[in-house]
């Protein structure tokens, strides 16, 4: 069967089509920039906890470094008892 559409409706037809297409286009790109801009914080957010980490651990370690050793008591001695000669 021959098209009966004049070369008007099938412009139009195209046009329709494309400014779907785009719309959906615009719509992915959106929700990229989204889903990037959400990593971006994560990661931001990821990197500041590790710093402070490290340097809680740094300074947890220089505290222990410099911390005196505790003082041992010493623990008093028994006496065995000798064994009688007979």
């Amino acid at each position: 069967m021959a098209d009966t559409r004049t070369g008007a409706d099938r412009s139009a037809a195209r046009t329709r089509a494309q400014n779907h297409f785009a719309a959906s286009e615009q719509r992915e790109t959106l929700v990229r920039q989204m889903i990037d801009n959400e990593r971006a914080a994560v990661a931001a957010r990821t990197d500041k906890l590790r710093a402070l980490r490290l340097a809680k651990e740094e300074a947890d370690r220089v505290a222990a470094a410099n911390a005196p050793k505790p003082a041992t008591t010493a623990k008093p001695r028994t006496r065995r008892a000798a064994a009688k000669k007979a």
